[in-house]
């Protein structure tokens, strides 16, 4: 048994961020039912990655969408919309990513649901919260990057802004939605009362950042500054970064400069003594550090830093990434396969419960592929 087996979802949702929620919760046991439109479904289903389809759905899809139902209705058809509201009745958690007002106008809002459905949790997902003057601006990830300050802190010092090359603050939000809907659920188990649960993707980029933004809010104002060569983190020392080396790149977390100097046998490094050089002067440091670590392969520094606690690491790529036993020892893909046969290699919930992994088979929907038996289960005359 799964913790949330039992739990009825219903996704009014598409691309990633409310799907993605969806996805974590129907991991965790709860059965997810996509509401789509008839004929082309969600328009997640055409936004694709590298052009790859799968069964004509688009392959990011598969990803964000495995494990679900999918039921199409038209919610301004007065018949598929009795429907829809029979479901909502019996649901535990409504969710959506529409643009605000949109429910609404749809007669789907929070105080609409809530009156079919006091128990229920409505949960959203808007892209720059529910008022002020960007809540009309598409919630697209980059956009969101682009607004948070994020983008100044990837790449060198003299390169432009730089994006995280994930939808992460989709998938952040994503996960930000989870945890309210869970609270949530929590609440609702002693009080009985449902919930209206509000993220958005800048929020959630914000939250991000919250550690080097809370040090800009109490540092007079002063902007990031990422290091010349190597950058890993605007706001802390060298040597913390990373470098290339004779045949790749190493990672290097913070350790202190006179260990390294020790270990490397570099009389440069210890001209570096005062406490406030290793940010101060952390240019200077991490080009040192550079011309020194170009001269031996990367497995010649593990084997000198790994045995002495030095907190380094191998820069891997995907194609070394998946043939290293501590990825293989993870389990962290699996195979999901529609009825007719199609196949989508995939990841699994990274989360374990009880130390048993979280698996499904059950690849995403075709639209409606379960209008028949969700309307038997919920829908008929005399289930309701």
């Amino acid at each position: 048994m799964k913790p949330l087996d039992g739990l009825l979802v219903l996704e009014f949702a598409q691309y990633m961020a409310a799907p993605a929620a969806g996805l974590k919760l129907a991991d965790l046991g709860a059965r997810v039912i996509k509401i789509e439109r008839p004929g082309t479904g969600e328009a997640g289903r055409r936004l694709a990655i590298k052009n790859l389809f799968v069964d004509g759905d688009s392959l990011v899809f598969h990803t964000i969408n495995r494990n679900k139902q999918s039921y199409t209705a038209d919610l301004k058809n007065p018949r598929d919309r009795e429907k829809i509201e029979k479901l909502i009745a019996r649901a535990d958690v409504l969710t959506h990513n529409f643009r605000p007002g949109v429910m609404k106008k749809l007669g789907l809002d929070y105080d609409a649901a809530r009156t079919i459905n006091p128990r229920l949790i409505y949960a959203e997902v808007t892209g720059y919260g529910p008022e002020g003057p960007w809540k009309d601006k598409p919630g697209q990830d980059l956009l969101a990057q682009a607004l948070s300050g994020l983008t100044w802190l990837t790449g060198n010092a003299g390169d432009p802004p730089v994006p995280m090359g994930l939808a992460v603050a989709d998938m952040l939000c994503g996960a930000h939605l989870v945890q309210g809907i869970l609270a949530a659920l929590i609440r609702r188990s002693k009080t009985r009362r449902g919930a209206y649960v509000q993220v958005s993707l800048l929020e959630s980029i914000l939250d991000l950042q919250f550690e080097v933004l809370t040090t800009y809010l109490n540092d007079g104002g002063k902007l990031p500054q990422r290091a010349r060569r190597g950058s890993a983190h605007a706001y802390l020392a060298a040597p913390y970064g990373l470098y290339r080396t004779a045949d790749g790149y190493l990672a290097l977390a913070m350790t202190p400069l006179e260990r390294l100097a020790e270990l490397m046998d570099c009389e440069e490094l210890r001209t570096f003594t005062r406490a406030e050089d290793p940010f101060r002067r952390r240019d200077e440091i991490m080009e040192i550090l550079a011309n020194r670590f170009q001269s031996r392969p990367t497995a010649h520094w593990l084997e000198i830093f790994e045995p002495a606690g030095v907190w380094c690491a191998e820069v891997l790529d995907y194609a070394r990434l998946v043939r290293r036993p501590g990825y293989a020892v993870l389990a962290m893909e699996q195979v999901v396969r529609r009825p007719n046969g199609a196949e989508v290699r995939t990841t699994r919930c990274p989360i374990r419960i009880d130390g048993r992994l979280l698996l499904s088979t059950a690849a995403a929907p075709r639209a409606g592929e379960h209008n028949a038996v969700i309307e038997r289960e919920f829908l008929d005359e005399e289930q309701t």
